[in-house]
């Protein structure tokens, strides 16, 4: 269940990207972080966001945004997705679920009356001291990049 709040502090964390490489919230020390949590790799919902995300990534850049994904897939599943999808930013692996768990993300869903335990689509943008300034709960995955910047255009 997400309990963190708009205006609180981001839990640290640390986790792999796809090159195996050791990433941290520290890394974006003084920078903007759109920290977005899907459910897997190479699923429609979930390609659909990313590359959404993609496409709009030097926008997103220029307004001083990094971007990361997190989700409970592997390292190699990750770089198969970022590759055959041109992704441009990180994908952290969280097979552990240690960073979901930290934003309350993993949690029970229901589908068709089915209950079962899994990540709860959800995006935390960070600012530059580690502050969270918005969480999207239901973020648009077709035109998730074009929410974030409105709704952070009257921020700062």
């Amino acid at each position: 269940m997400i309990t963190l709040k708009e205006g609180s502090k981001a839990p640290a964390f640390t986790g792999l990207d796809q090159n195996g490489k050791k990433i941290s919230l520290k890394d974006f020390k003084g920078k903007k972080l759109v920290l977005y949590f899907y459910p897997q790799d190479m699923t429609p919902t979930c390609t659909v966001q990313a590359c959404n995300l993609r496409d709009n990534h030097a926008l997103l850049k220029r307004k001083g945004f990094e971007v990361v994904g997190v989700s409970p897939d592997e390292v190699a599943k990750h770089k198969k997705f970022e590759e055959r999808n041109q992704l441009p930013f990180i994908l952290l692996a969280d097979p552990e679920h240690a960073i979901l768990d930290l934003y309350g993300v993993w949690d029970q869903k229901q589908l068709y009356g089915r209950k079962y335990m899994g990540v709860l689509r959800t995006t935390f943008v960070i600012d530059e001291k580690g502050k969270i300034l918005k969480i999207f709960t239901k973020p648009k995955s077709k035109m998730h990049a074009e929410e974030i910047l409105a709704a952070l255009a009257g921020i700062r």
